[in-house]
């Protein structure tokens, strides 16, 4: 007598399913990250270079990162933590080296035209000025898309604190996006 083959459905088809991993995660997260890392340092450049300390960091910190957890929280705080740790060191270094603005000429006009089409150069240059504290919480909770909690999660902040900048850098945006019109 022959017996019947086990059919599809009755084998773990969970098993052989690929689960997300780390790294795949984290590729999936790179175009927020750009985004988050622009509205921080304000120049193509160093959002590029921002990016790649960050993801340094997330892979070297891989195991502190707990599964299930949201990883884009995880990745915006260490983000933010970067850009601190490198306006501070240049703050140090612009007593001893060429204020940073020399080097500004360098990169030409191609690149800041390229950069204000893809942003939109009347909103870019209204984030801009918005004071860091504004500009951080506009961009975590209305670019990224964040719940007000977990930007305040990443601010370190009270919620209240939160959306009070939100509020002051929204009103601030639309102001000066009413002035450039």
């Amino acid at each position: 007598m022959k017996r019947p083959l086990p059919s599809v459905s009755s084998t773990n088809k969970d098993y052989f399913s690929p689960l997300p991993t780390f790294e795949t995660e984290l590729l999936a997260l790179l175009p927020r990250l750009r985004r988050f890392a622009q509205s921080l340092s304000r120049n193509a450049a160093d959002a590029d270079d921002l990016c790649q300390v960050t993801v340094e960091k997330a892979l070297n910190a891989r195991v502190q990162w707990v599964s299930g957890t949201r990883m884009d929280s995880w990745m915006y705080r260490i983000m933010r933590n970067s850009w601190i740790d490198t306006t501070r060191t240049r703050r140090r270094a612009a007593e001893t080296f060429v204020a940073e603005e020399a080097g500004a000429t360098v990169v030409g006009d191609d690149a800041a035209t390229v950069e204000a089409g893809v942003l939109g150069r009347d909103i870019a240059a209204a984030m801009n000025a918005l004071p860091d504290e504004q500009r951080e919480a506009v961009a975590l909770v209305l670019v990224e898309g964040l719940a007000y909690k977990e930007a305040a999660a990443v601010l370190d902040v009270p919620m209240g604190t939160l959306t009070s900048r939100l509020v002051r850098g929204r009103q601030a945006l639309m102001a000066q996006l009413e002035e450039a019109a």
